[in-house]
């Protein structure tokens, strides 16, 4: 089964582009490609990304091929966690199949129990709780609080108070696009957050080292796969 794209409807609602099945399947960009030949469709895409893991190159090379035919990347759905974190990061509107009743995959190498993945801000005395490691699709505005007894992971700006490893996990990171908190947890270990501006474009992790929390370039490599 190849991709589809599908017209909106009614007229005015964004067109769906629905990756296919991934057994016997092409590469995404490939299938995409083919797709779009010929197309005709104008306005705005909902990417169906089911269970394809997309990083954000390829992601970002989806969307220049719609912008080419004059279609604009609007949304993506995803069953993985790290599709809708590389969507986030263009920008894109972000959703789970969860919404439409389908079952939603958990991060590779980790029990579904493991990961909660929220989409939305945090405000003020909102607190997100997990027993696992934690997503969280947005802000955390000051006088929030996310806590957890995995990773804390804030794909948006942290600005409240972010607790890791809460049950004494000292391997627990927290990792932000912005890592502006007020306060930092990890493990029984206390810090506040920095005051200078972090670098452009750069996420930033916190981690225990020799008992105290250092704050560093965000690692590559997604930490729930160690």
């Amino acid at each position: 089964m190849a991709a589809s794209l599908i017209p909106g409807l009614p007229a005015g609602q964004p067109h769906r582009l629905r990756l296919p099945d991934l057994r016997g399947a092409a590469t995404p960009i490939e299938e995409v490609r083919y797709c779009l030949s010929g197309t005709g469709l104008r306005g705005g895409v909902v990417l169906e990304a089911c269970e394809w893991w997309l990083k954000l190159r390829e992601l970002r090379a989806i969307q220049e091929l719609l912008e080419r035919q004059q279609l604009t990347l609007q949304r993506v759905t995803s069953q993985r966690a790290e599709t809708l974190v590389a969507a986030a990061a263009l920008g894109l509107e972000t959703e789970t199949p969860a919404a439409t009743g389908n079952a939603v995959a958990a991060a590779p190498s980790a029990d579904p129990s493991d990961l909660t993945i929220h989409r939305g801000t945090l405000r003020s005395g909102d607190h997100l709780q997990s027993d696992g490691s934690v997503l969280l699709l947005g802000d955390v505005n000051p006088g929030a609080r996310i806590s957890a007894a995995g990773h804390v992971l804030v794909w948006g700006r942290l600005r409240g108070v972010a607790h890791a490893g809460c049950q004494g996990d000292d391997e627990a990171r927290i990792t932000a696009l912005q890592l502006r908190p007020l306060q930092l947890r990890i493990a029984a270990a206390v810090a506040r957050g920095p005051q200078e501006a972090p670098a452009e474009g750069q996420a930033e992790e916190a981690r225990l080292v020799n008992g105290e929390i250092r704050i560093d370039p965000a690692s590559p490599c997604w930490p729930l796969a160690s």
